[in-house]
C-alpha cells in the first residue's frame, strides 16, 4: 500500500515525507521506505537503545520528545476518520474501483473542511461537526 501511495503521489509531483503508525507496522522496510517514520518499536524489539520511541499498554510514550509529540497526533487523525465513517458513509460507500473510492473519499474530506470553514466564518464553532446544518 505504501508503494502504491508513493507512485500516485509521484504522478502528481508530490512526495511522501513522513509516516505515523502503530507499533504493529514496525518493520525495517517501512522505516527505510520513507524519510521520516514515527512508529514505536514493538515489545519484542530492542529496548534501552537511545532514540527509540516506545509505547506501553496504556499508550504512554517513552523516548525522544520530537517523535513523542508527532505520535500524539494520531488520535486526532483517528477522530477525523471516525467522523468521516459515521457522518459521510465512508464505511459503506456505493462506488467501486480504487479511483472512484479515492474520489469519494476526497469529496467527503472536502465537505468536512468546507463545513468547518463555513461554521468558523459564521462564528458558530459548535456547528463544525454538523454536516446537516448547512444543508437547509
Amino acid at each position: 500500500m505504501l508503494e502504491k501511495t508513493k507512485r500516485v503521489l509521484k504522478q502528481s509531483a508530490a512526495r511522501l515525507r513522513s509516516v505515523i503508525a502503530d507499533s504493529q507496522y514496525s518493520d525495517g522496510k517501512l522505516r527505510n521506505a520513507v524519510g521520516e517514520t514515527v512508529i514505536p518499536n514493538r515489545a519484542n524489539q530492542k529496548r534501552d537503545v537511545e532514540g527509540l520511541l516506545r509505547v506501553d499498554k496504556k499508550f504512554r510514550t517513552y523516548g525522544p520528545e520530537d517523535p513523542k509529540r508527532k505520535y500524539h497526533k494520531r488520535p486526532r487523525i483517528e477522530a477525523v476518520y471516525s467522523f468521516l465513517k459515521t457522518q459521510y458513509s465512508m464505511t459503506t460507500n456505493k462506488v467501486r474501483g480504487l479511483g472512484n473510492v479515492a474520489c469519494y473519499a476526497l469529496y467527503s474530506m472536502l465537505c468536512l473542511v468546507l463545513n468547518r470553514e463555513a461554521a468558523e466564518n459564521l462564528e458558530r464553532p459548535d456547528k463544525t461537526v454538523s454536516p446537516t446544518y448547512f444543508n437547509t
